[in-house]
């Protein structure tokens, strides 16, 4: 069974950045697609990023040039750079995992204009 432990929410001000971690164990890491998603009140939860196991990255529109997602296969650890953080990007930010129906629990990311 895979666990997802995400960390690094906070508040932060309109243009701040912060990076967002998920600690993964249980599988082997490597071979994982990892993907941030994120839910903001009363909406559904949607497609931030996502890095495949050959390290090859996508990005939703929203947030294609200021946020980066990466992965350290030695810390099985999946990363979300956010830079130039808007007010609209507030919402609840879930990690998970391919091969399964794999989530974390969720950080919460406040962002204050």
């Amino acid at each position: 069974q895979l666990q997802l432990v995400e960390s690094g929410g906070g508040l932060v001000q309109a243009g701040g950045s912060l990076r967002l971690s998920c600690a993964a164990s249980g599988r082997t890491f490597s071979s994982l697609s990892m993907a941030w998603y994120r839910q903001a009140p009363g909406t559904e939860r949607e497609f931030v990023a996502r890095i495949n196991s050959g390290n090859s990255t996508y990005y939703s529109n929203s947030v294609k040039g200021r946020f980066t997602i990466s992965r350290d296969n030695a810390k099985n650890t999946a990363y979300l750079q956010m830079n130039s953080l808007k007010p609209e990007d507030t919402a609840i930010y879930y990690c998970k995992a391919s091969g399964g129906d794999f989530w974390g629990q969720g950080t919460q990311v406040t962002v204050s204009s």
